[in-house]
């Protein structure tokens, strides 16, 4: 272990020697940066506040999901349980740490959120936000201070990244048909997929050392899986589901709005979430989820399905029921 590594250990113990009272609600707050939440967050922006904020998140959640696990993979930096017996792990991961993709998926989406809405309150909550789960990966044990201060970078260069690409994408792919457009989302699908198995193929010649995979079991979570890649297939999946969905009701309706009282939205938002959780979960029950092509095919369809599901087949839906004005 480096001298800056055994002083980022002490920063954790520090945080930790403060209290056990402080896991639970940490774990509160990282739940904030999860897949999970933003499951729940994300459809109910599309569905019940603006439509365009929405599929900026999405588009968000695709771009910092897939960077982080080529990052990873390059990086191949530990958890800190797994190289300090001292380090106490509130939670459980198996990819490598560096960057840390709560940190960089929170400052990448709660800093897309604040932009897009341009609110002073909004703002200070979503830098609020940042910090704490930030933190809270270094209290839980699975972060190294700079694996946040990494995450934060890198979701920070994004969210500009962002607001500099998305009017000149826009006007280029406005004019094209739909079907062009569709053809350009899965075919970015299938890059995103591409890169990560030539990252994960090229930094799995690093073997895993010994002592990590010990630690980590010894500390009673799972042993480090690193180079898992179903996590390629769910965000290609997600994006090209999302993506080809949104333009084809784009083309279908025009203009996306969103209107309605209050009721009509909880209501749009408590029908969508049973078709999210139907596909999310209750696929997931039929489709085989085993590691072989066969397995990642069904998990790409799956995902596909839930974004296709959230930008367009559940507001035709509301449309139908009389639910979106």
């Amino acid at each position: 272990m480096d001298a800056l590594m055994q002083f980022e250990i002490l920063i954790t113990l520090f945080f930790q020697h403060l209290g056990t009272w402080l896991a639970l609600p940490f774990k509160a707050v990282t739940f904030l940066g999860t897949e999970e939440f933003y499951l729940l967050v994300l459809p109910a922006l599309y569905w019940c506040v603006d439509a365009t904020v929405g599929f900026r998140m999405a588009v968000m959640l695709v771009l910092t999901g897939s960077l982080n696990g080529y990052f990873k993979a390059l990086f191949h930096s530990p958890r800190p349980y797994w190289v300090d017996a001292r380090v106490k792990a509130y939670a459980s991961e198996t990819s490598f740490g560096l960057p840390s993709g709560h940190s960089q998926n929170s400052a990448a989406l709660w800093g897309i959120l604040a932009a897009s809405f341009k609110k002073k309150w909004l703002t200070i909550v979503s830098i609020i936000a940042i910090f704490l789960i930030g933190l809270s990966r270094i209290y839980l044990g699975v972060h190294f201070t700079r694996d946040v201060l990494c995450g934060w970078l890198i979701g920070t260069l994004l969210v500009f990244a962002y607001l500099w690409l998305e009017k000149p994408i826009r006007r280029w792919l406005a004019p094209r048909s739909l079907g062009y457009q569709i053809t350009v989302a899965f075919l970015v699908s299938l890059l995103l997929i591409g890169i990560g198995l030539g990252i994960t193929h090229f930094a799995s010649s690093w073997p895993i050392p010994n002592e990590w995979v010990n630690q980590a079991i010894q500390s009673g979570e799972m042993a480090p899986d690193p180079y898992n890649i179903d996590g390629y297939f769910t965000i290609a999946g997600v994006w090209f589901g999302f993506a080809g969905g949104y333009a084809w009701l784009l083309h279908k309706k025009g203009t996306l709005s969103i209107s309605g009282k209050t009721g009509k939205r909880i209501t749009r938002y408590l029908l969508g979430l049973v078709g999210v959780v139907i596909i999310y979960a209750g696929l997931k029950l039929i489709f085989p989820t085993s590691p072989d092509w066969l397995g990642y095919t069904f998990r790409y369809i799956r995902y596909a399905l839930l974004g296709l599901w959230v930008s367009a087949l559940a507001p035709l839906l509301f449309e139908k029921l009389h639910l979106d004005q």
